[in-house]
């Protein structure tokens, strides 16, 4: 019997609900009385509540996240006109902090802010044996690992072959970005190791080889990063992919060495780098030494296989258009496989909203609320940044062109040349979405030899080499009169199992 109906629309299907797995495993007695129900941003709200009702709760529990705020809005609105006995509890980060005016939340019977893993089973307790919370809003708290039942058990056989397995070490942050959620958290709590490694091990044996952690700060416990390192790099085997969240300016020589031994392509780690002007870092409370950071990633870059993903954000209070270009040139050349360039969102219950009379700062009032404008940074300016980060990641990030990339950013300033394009290509009303492989190419190709008046032989090799490495059998315009043969990569000595995105970058 289901007494209780766990559910979230997650933005793809491969994106498993960690939350929510959470949840079920920390009912208690009321485990085998629950059930997860997973959407991805694909469905509509009328399928969600007919599967939902479908199942009779009497207690559902939404998960809302800043992608699915609008849909989880809706779910929870129909389910209670058409089924106003079910008891609706959400919780998650877009509804912990600032929620006295969203309807989701004067929908919903009650809120759980924080982390709900032991407040939600209090909560469905005392509903199911007659004893309703009076308070509408609850407080979750931060349980320890050792109060909590980690998840993995509830990861299906189909979850492994098909989707992200979610993992964590730790919980928490000790840094106090502004801009960040995890600026609220404290503190620091680690997953007992020998708890965590037995997780590991019942999930490798099911054939879990691809996992990401979700923790904020994976290296900032040395001897445990290390730990774990070391536990995947013993049993390492082809289609082994690690994903890390890392702190850019903590790499010790003992981390260095166990990361050395990784093969190429089996490790990514994310590097939160968001802005390398120091006085824009020190406004928005974010420490970091880049001087170790660019040592680091130097070091990653050269000397070990590990894919390095960086991130920058436009639009933090302080930093013009000329201040982050001069940063993303300085990034650029340490060599990050990926720079992502990410908007400055105004997460509720973030304290980057106190530089907002000062900066002038200004935010959409729709999720994802992303910066429209501020003093240094006209919306214009925005605009114009935010189709340079479709196209850096469309271009630069996919990893489908390598050597044009090279002649597209030149030596001189890799962020300028390339804004070139993107504001070329949308004079050309070339717009930012489902543009296909063939016809990039054969704007690249456009540009190059228009524009920049390069060598239409030299351009058309470049690009019959870049498109030759993405495996694919058909030809863009631009190549098809091409008759230079271009040597076809061995593409059978790449891992197939690793993600696409960094197969592209193996040598």
């Amino acid at each position: 019997m289901t007494d209780i109906v766990l559910t979230t629309f997650n933005a793809r299907y491969q994106h498993a609900a960690f939350a929510l797995r959470y949840l079920k495993a920390n009912l208690g007695e009321l485990e085998s009385r629950a059930t997860i129900v997973e959407f991805s941003m694909q469905h509509t709200v009328l399928d969600a509540v007919e599967r939902i009702l479908a199942m009779e709760p009497k207690i559902l529990g939404v998960s809302v996240y800043i992608w699915n705020i609008d849909v989880a809005t809706q779910l929870v609105q129909t389910v209670k006109t058409l089924r106003p006995d079910i008891i609706v509890v959400i919780g998650g980060p877009e509804v912990s902090y600032d929620y006295d005016e969203l309807p989701i939340v004067a929908a919903a019977d009650h809120l759980i802010t924080g982390e709900g893993d032991l407040a939600f089973r209090e909560l469905c307790q005392s509903i199911r044996a007659g004893q309703p919370r009076p308070n509408k809003i609850i407080p979750g708290g931060l349980p320890t690992f050792e109060q909590l039942q980690t998840p993995y058990h509830l990861y299906t056989d189909e979850d492994v072959r098909h989707r992200v397995i979610y993992v964590e070490a730790s919980r928490g942050c000790p840094y106090r970005c502004e801009f960040c959620l995890s600026s609220l958290e404290v503190p620091v709590r680690q997953v007992p190791l020998e708890t965590f490694q037995s997780d590991l091990d019942r999930l490798w044996s099911r054939g879990a080889r691809q996992f990401k952690f979700i923790d904020r700060t994976f290296n900032l416990n040395a001897r445990v990063s290390q730990t774990i390192l070391q536990y995947f790099l013993e049993r390492y085997e082809p289609g082994t992919f690690l994903h890390f969240e890392m702190v850019p300016d903590r790499f010790p020589e003992s981390l260095r060495t166990i990361i050395q031994q990784f093969p190429p392509g089996a490790v990514q780690f994310e590097i939160g780098i968001q802005t390398l002007n120091e006085e824009v870092a020190s406004r928005i409370q974010r420490r970091q030494d880049l001087q170790k950071t660019e040592d680091n990633l130097r070091f990653l870059r050269q000397e070990t296989g590990v894919h390095i993903h960086a991130d920058l954000i436009v639009g933090l209070p302080g930093e013009s258009l000329e201040s982050f270009g001069c940063g993303f040139d300085r990034l650029y050349s340490w060599g990050p496989h990926e720079i992502q360039v990410g908007m400055l969102k105004r997460l509720r219950g973030t304290p980057i909203v106190r530089h907002d009379q000062e900066w002038q700062m200004k935010f959409s009032s729709h999720a994802p609320y992303e910066i429209l404008s501020h003093r240094l940074l006209a919306f214009d300016q925005v605009a114009r940044m935010r189709r340079f980060a479709k196209y850096w990641d469309l271009i630069a990030n996919s990893g489908n062109f390598p050597s044009s990339l090279r002649r597209i950013v030149g030596s001189d300033s890799p962020f300028g040349n390339f804004l070139e394009l993107s504001d070329w290509l949308h004079v050309r009303d070339v717009g930012t979405r489902g543009i296909a492989l063939n016809r990039l190419a054969d704007l690249i190709f456009e540009f190059l030899v228009t524009v920049r008046e390069q060598s239409l032989d030299q351009v058309k090799d470049v690009l019959a080499a870049d498109y030759a490495r993405s495996g694919r059998r058909d030809r863009p315009s631009c190549l098809r009169s091409n008759r230079r043969s271009t040597p076809t990569p061995n593409l059978e000595r790449k891992i197939c199992e690793i993600p696409e995105r960094q197969r592209r970058r193996l040598p």
